[in-house]
């Protein structure tokens, strides 16, 4: 599986949240809100995820082997840093 298009909307409201990210795969999968976040050790990519009506948040779509998570973290932590933004978003 091939990332083939990153969209990086940067957020500027002074929280932890630094963008949003729309990932698409080999031109035929798409996957919107993955949140860039700065944490204790630095910025992370966090899935998009839902509330459950017990009040806890479950990831709609994630990797499931933690070597496409690193490389997928990686290829949008490089384009970030790299200043590569689609827009900004003010929340």
């Amino acid at each position: 599986m091939e990332i083939t298009e990153l969209r990086i909307r940067k957020v500027s409201d002074g929280s932890k949240l630094r963008a949003y990210v729309t990932v698409t795969f080999d031109d035929c999968f798409v996957v919107h809100n993955v949140k860039i976040i700065e944490g204790n050790s630095g910025l992370f990519i966090a899935m998009p995820s839902r509330k459950t009506s017990s009040g806890e948040y479950k990831d709609v779509v994630h990797p499931i082997n933690p070597d496409f998570r690193t490389a997928l973290q990686k290829k949008i932590l490089a384009e970030y840093n790299a200043g590569h933004f689609d827009s900004s978003v003010e929340e």
